[in-house]
């Protein structure tokens, strides 16, 4: 609780009334409230502009191919979210490639799986057995060969058939030797040089087919952002360029209010200062946003500035923003002299229609009875660190109420449950 004396002498009468309330049945309960002070402190002298309301994101969505289009699935006005589908074309002719390719690197993998685990017991075998078999043969060719030398020494026979069996046994012992290299070779398993290629093989297959995922894809346009479709550029059975339209979306979390400043203005303008907007539309409520730029540069025309405020915005029961687009603001700008000024919580306003109204609560006249509100219709000027300055019949140390107001009469007995701090009023 703050702790200047005017709210200090002000709780002390709250507790005192009471506790001096007497204890027998009442006719109607004063009402619960809770309360807070008025501050007064130099704030800048307002200045009104307008402005209109415009979406944080705008995006035309496009197509990035050419096709037919199978479904449009969203219409003008419609909530989207990031990543929803907002128009499909037809993939047919690409599902097949893809199955193709699917294929392809099925075969690719199991080649190389193949190659990973090597020769089988049963072609290890099979080699071995060549290689004895082409051992005996050349045995018997080494051994018929020296048989015939020495009959040669007897001339017991031909010259020319040992010519033959030296070319037989020569024959046999090479094939014996390519055999033996064979089973070695098998033993040992593929290279790693083989196996690099299979798994290169893999790797540009299975490149193959992202490439074709990727472009299916595209043949999906998905909303880029949260936010609601506001035009339609295509229908079921069109057939779409690359780059062509698709859907306008636009962002409405947050909007901004884009005001042409005058230049006198504009240079005592800061960023990241609070300010008060209305909306005609909206007379039952109070808007505070924050200056998010000031574009350097006027227009040629009007020789005013670009001035962006930044505001937050929420949606209603039925899904629709409270902000839409294009909507007409009112804002004023912290850009006068500066002059001490009264300040409240933007709670303890009290609207109704262009009525702008707080009531101040006053302390209880005898100590059976409650405190009482009495109502103040005010003026609102500029938004600052969290309060609104306010012109009316009200002064610093007054005790507004900033909860359970909307249901308070001019008059009205009370009850005051709580007293917040003037910067930190509870917002409902």
């Amino acid at each position: 609780m703050s702790s200047t004396q005017p709210q200090t002498r002000f709780a002390l009468a709250m507790m005192s009334c009471l506790v001096a309330a007497p204890a027998g049945p009442v006719c109607a309960q004063p009402e619960s409230v809770v309360v807070t002070q008025v501050v007064e402190r130099e704030v800048n002298v307002g200045h009104r502009v307008v402005g209109s309301v415009m979406p944080i994101r705008s995006s035309t969505v496009g197509t990035a191919v050419d096709g037919r289009v199978v479904e449009f699935l969203v219409n003008v006005g419609d909530a989207v979210r990031t990543g929803d589908a907002l128009a499909k074309l037809r993939t047919g002719t690409l599902e097949i490639e893809l199955r193709a390719a699917k294929a392809e690197l099925t075969l690719r993998q199991e080649e190389l799986l193949e190659l990973k685990n090597g020769s089988r017991p049963e072609e290890i075998s099979e080699a071995r057995a060549r290689m004895l078999a082409a051992q005996a043969v050349r045995q018997n060719e080494s051994s018929n060969l020296t048989r015939l030398m020495q009959l040669v020494k007897r001339q017991a026979i031909n010259p020319t058939d040992l010519d033959d069996a030296t070319a037989r046994a020569e024959s046999t012992s090479q094939f014996y030797v390519s055999l033996q290299a064979a089973l070695k070779r098998i033993e040992s398993g593929p290279r790693a040089e083989q196996i690099a290629q299979g798994q290169a093989r893999v790797d540009l297959q299975q490149a193959q087919v992202d490439l074709i995922d990727d472009r299916i894809l595209k043949y999906t346009i998905y909303a880029p952002f949260d936010g609601f479709v506001t035009a339609e550029h295509t229908e079921v059975g069109e057939w779409v360029s690359n780059a062509d339209p698709i859907a306008d979306v636009i962002a409405l979390e947050q909007v901004e209010i884009l005001c042409n400043v005058p230049a006198e203005q504009a240079v005592r303008l800061q960023r990241g200062r609070d300010v008060r907007i209305e909306f005609q539309e909206l007379p039952g409520e109070v808007f505070t946003g924050r200056v998010d730029q000031i574009v350097p540069i006027a227009d040629s025309r009007t020789r005013t500035f670009p001035v962006n405020i930044r505001l937050q915005n929420r949606l209603k029961d039925d899904g629709r923003p409270v902000l839409m687009a294009g909507m007409l603001a009112r804002a004023v700008l912290p850009t006068g002299d500066r002059s001490v000024m009264p300040l409240v919580p933007k709670d303890a306003l009290v609207l109704n229609g262009s009525r702008r109204d707080v009531f101040i609560v006053e302390p209880a006249a005898e100590a059976d009875s409650s405190p009482t509100v009495r109502s103040v219709s005010v003026v609102l000027g500029v938004s600052d660190a969290g309060l609104i300055q306010v012109d009316g019949a009200l002064k610093a140390g007054d005790v507004v109420v900033v909860r359970g107001n909307e249901r308070l009469k001019n008059g009205q007995e009370v009850s005051v449950s709580v007293i917040a701090e003037s910067d930190s009023a509870v917002a409902d």
